[in-house]
């Protein structure tokens, strides 16, 4: 931990000195951070952790600086390299550790190996666009005869040299976030366009299928209605006790009935254009 801070202390410094202020990027500026890889040597798989898909520890926000107006982001990682790991007395081990070499045959009867990627105490910066879009990274890693110290000047002027090529990187994904956008827009356009013929078909269709069923429900009532009328006018030729009988049936299924007035079912529907109102009519 000290030796990463001190070299991202120098590196810093050294960019301070071109004058470029290195800050944590505001949330309101929209920067992303892009995935770091840590293996010194690129494998096709990752063995970090206990279960082998362990993920290295990254801040939530990057570490950027501007050249003029264009942000680069900084990321300093602890490289991991592959190395052969041996299960001894509760714990993993280094196959090529003091402990492992300096034990017992019989000590080791009950242990296996395993490999793992385990940090190397050696470092890599990474510097890369943190603007949505942009694809551009570049790195530089110390190795056991090249201190990452000695590189800062070499990456500081890298770094200078590469506004032109990231500022053209840039305003290439500007076009095209246009592009997209107005793209986006038509789709959209389009989309609400189709759903808003559909709704208006189907409010079409809905309003139909009601108006159907109200003369529907009008046509059976009318029916109920002419039945009494008919009930009624038979009833005046029928006397005695079989008239007092059916007079209070009647009196019941009057009570019973529907309203027949036309224009009072009608009130009851919805037309198309309350269902749904057209916004491209």
């Amino acid at each position: 931990m000290l030796r990463a801070l001190s070299l991202a202390n120098d590196l810093y410094l050294a960019l301070d000195e071109e004058g470029f202020r290195i800050h944590i990027a505001q949330a309101s500026e929209g920067f992303h951070r892009i995935r770091v890889r840590e293996q010194e040597v690129d494998r096709k798989d990752r063995k970090y952790g206990r279960y082998h898909s362990g993920s290295i520890w990254a801040p939530d926000r990057p570490t950027v600086f501007n050249i003029g107006t264009v942000p680069i982001g900084l990321a300093l990682t602890e490289m991991t390299e592959r190395v052969t790991m041996r299960y001894l007395n509760g714990d993993y081990h280094r196959e090529d550790s003091m402990l492992i070499r300096s034990a017992k045959p019989w000590q080791l009867t009950h242990s296996w190996t395993t490999e793992r990627d385990v940090p190397c105490g050696r470092f890599r910066v990474t510097a890369y666009s943190p603007k949505e879009g942009v694809d551009w990274s570049t790195s530089w890693q110390e190795t056991n005869q090249n201190a990452l110290g000695n590189l800062i000047p070499k990456i500081v002027d890298a770094l200078k040299a590469a506004k032109d090529a990231v500022q053209c990187l840039m305003d290439a994904e500007d076009v095209a976030k246009a592009r997209r956008k107005k793209e986006h827009e038509e789709w959209w356009e389009q989309y609400q366009q189709q759903e808003d013929a559909r709704k208006t078909a189907q409010a079409l269709a809905d309003s139909r299928q009601q108006l159907a069923e109200i003369m529907e429900r009008w046509g059976r009532a009318m029916t109920v209605e002419r039945f009494v009328t008919d009930a009624e006018e038979r009833l005046k030729c029928t006397d005695g006790e079989r008239r007092q009988r059916l007079e209070e049936r009647l009196r019941l299924a009057r009570e019973m009935m529907e309203r027949v007035d036309p224009l009072d079912f009608l009130e009851s529907w919805v037309t198309p254009g309350e269902r749904h109102r057209s916004r491209f009519a």
